[in-house]
């Protein structure tokens, strides 16, 4: 999935939290989107395996979670959103097709890596690659909570989102072509 995909599932399980507590909105978008982007600082190592964790990545969300629950905060809030968008980054590659730059045409069956159980899970490709159209159509709509309850920055960060999401997803294919080697 896209990045941005990744951000506005994360800006999605915070909305609802951030319309209630309206005081914490501020936090859990920051949290929310450095999160949904953070596992993929690994792309320049072994991608979706050095920060990818969609197993153990619950073992830290729920404990911030509850930190956040039992010591309301803007730092709690900020750390559980963080945790919560970045474990579901991970756990939500598996929805798609494997890291390869150019899945159509080399189909791994490597989504992301489980390192408790020391293996690979196998891509489910509901979104065949990043970028594809269902994985474009997939943004936008995870885009609409965020667009409903954030205002100022947020908001524009989220329409800017969307407007690169549209851009990648119709370019996606010719991309590939100036990926760098070193990226591949």
């Amino acid at each position: 999935m896209m990045a941005t995909t990744h951000v506005f599932a994360g800006l999605a399980v915070v909305a609802p939290i951030a319309a209630v507590v309206p005081e914490f909105a501020l936090p859990l978008a920051i949290g929310a989107i450095l999160g949904g982007l953070a596992p993929d600082f690994d792309l320049v190592f072994a991608h979706r395996r050095t920060l990818h964790f969609p197993v153990a990545g619950v073992a830290l969300a729920g404990p911030a979670v509850i930190a956040a629950v039992v010591v309301p905060s803007s730092a709690t809030a900020a750390l559980a959103a963080f945790a919560v968008a970045a474990w579901l980054h991970a756990a939500s590659d598996a929805l798609g097709g494997g890291p390869e730059m150019d899945p159509w045409n080399d189909r791994s069956e490597r989504a992301v890596y489980d390192h408790v159980r020391s293996r690979w899970i196998r891509p489910r490709r509901w979104i065949r690659y990043d970028g594809a159209p269902e994985d474009a159509a997939l943004a936008v709509a995870l885009a609409v909570p965020a667009l409903l309850v954030f205002d100022g920055w947020t908001r524009a960060v989220v329409v800017g989102g969307i407007a690169l999401s549209l851009a990648y997803a119709l370019l996606r294919r010719q991309l590939v072509a100036w990926v760098p080697d070193w990226l591949e």
